[in-house]
């Protein structure tokens, strides 16, 4: 889908209540072209991409970025190095935490400030924004107002913040930027109140930390989880991790500035070997889909091999076809 005459969207359909609507990955530029984020490394999404490609591209992607490390934003890196010949570009601060997502060639390192330069006068602006994660950033095409955000902000509800202190730092950063008319989300639609929806991210997260506050005051000590379940009354419950992440977010930070206490908990006691069969059982299982998943792979190739070729399985030699002479 055209957003502007510079970007370009392909919105992956998603079921999962943690990406929602859609996963998408933005094609930016007309001359060097740049995909921003690559999905997760599955058929669906990299069909989608190519589909996209095949139909509607004029030029190939040059670029291939991601906003930070999550599988979700990353896991095509490899195939888009590979497939598509791209050059592959990701922040400093996400090289170890991507393992063996990035490719062994093409990969350059993204430092906070850089512009990319796409060719034509358009440049992207590369700005270090964590919080959702230690690695997150956003992307800037000043010129046309178009901020592209990855998990930082979300098309629709809030996201998931690892550290809230450099979270809150991130947003008033991007509340800052000049001419910002359009947010292109991680997930979920476009955002066209860029401006309004970066101060109900920054009051969101205030308010929350007051309920926070309130609810101890009221309460006495409490766990994350039952100040959660207190704060999160109507959410999807599989989205209770989540939110509880969130408010330890919180209590960390408060904690930090001495406005809390934390009263330590009390481990399990761990059975050492039941976690060593719990960790072989967790291993057999990974092996079992890992040789699944390649079996699926092979069957998918064999079958669009057969594509190629007479259907030779039930014949040693096929039926053939001669015109009736009707003459004769």
């Amino acid at each position: 889908m055209q957003i502007s005459p510079n970007v370009r969207v392909v919105a992956v359909p998603e079921s999962d209540p943690m990406r929602p609507r859609s996963t998408n990955i933005y094609v930016v530029g007309q001359d060097q072209v740049l995909a921003i984020d690559s999905g997760e490394a599955i058929d669906k999404f990299k069909w989608m991409i190519r589909g996209y490609l095949a139909a509607i591209e004029g030029a190939e992607i040059a670029l291939a970025s991601i906003t930070h490390h999550h599988f979700d934003h990353s896991g095509n890196l490899k195939d888009f190095r590979e497939t598509l010949g791209a050059q592959i570009l990701v922040p400093h601060s996400s090289v170890d935490l991507l393992g063996n997502r990035l490719p062994p060639t093409g990969v350059d390192h993204l430092q906070d400030g850089r512009s990319i330069d796409l060719g034509g006068g358009l440049t992207v602006q590369v700005l270090a924004t964590p919080g959702h994660s230690p690695d997150s950033v956003c992307y800037y095409l000043e010129d046309d107002g178009v901020l592209f955000t990855g998990d930082t902000i979300l098309g629709v509800g809030t996201t998931t913040v690892h550290d809230l202190a450099a979270y809150r730092a991130s947003l008033r950063r991007l509340a800052a930027l000049p001419n910002l008319k359009l947010i292109c989300p991680g997930h979920g639609p476009l955002v066209h109140d860029a401006a309004d929806r970066l101060r109900t991210y920054i009051t969101h997260r205030d308010t929350r930390e007051e309920q926070i506050l309130a609810v101890l005051q009221a309460s006495g000590p409490l766990s994350s989880w039952e100040i959660m379940l207190r704060l999160y009354t109507d959410i999807d419950r599989k989205l209770r991790r989540a939110a509880d992440g969130n408010v330890r977010a919180h209590l960390q930070q408060l904690q930090r500035e001495g406005r809390i206490r934390l009263i330590p908990g009390k481990r399990r006691t761990v059975n050492p070997l039941a976690t060593a069969g719990e960790k072989a059982i967790a291993h057999t299982r990974r092996e079992v889909v890992r040789r699944a998943k390649k079996i699926e792979e092979e069957d998918r190739r064999r079958a669009l091999a057969q594509q190629e070729s007479p259907p030779q399985e039930n014949w040693a030699e096929p039926p053939r076809y001669e015109l009736v002479d009707i003459n004769g």
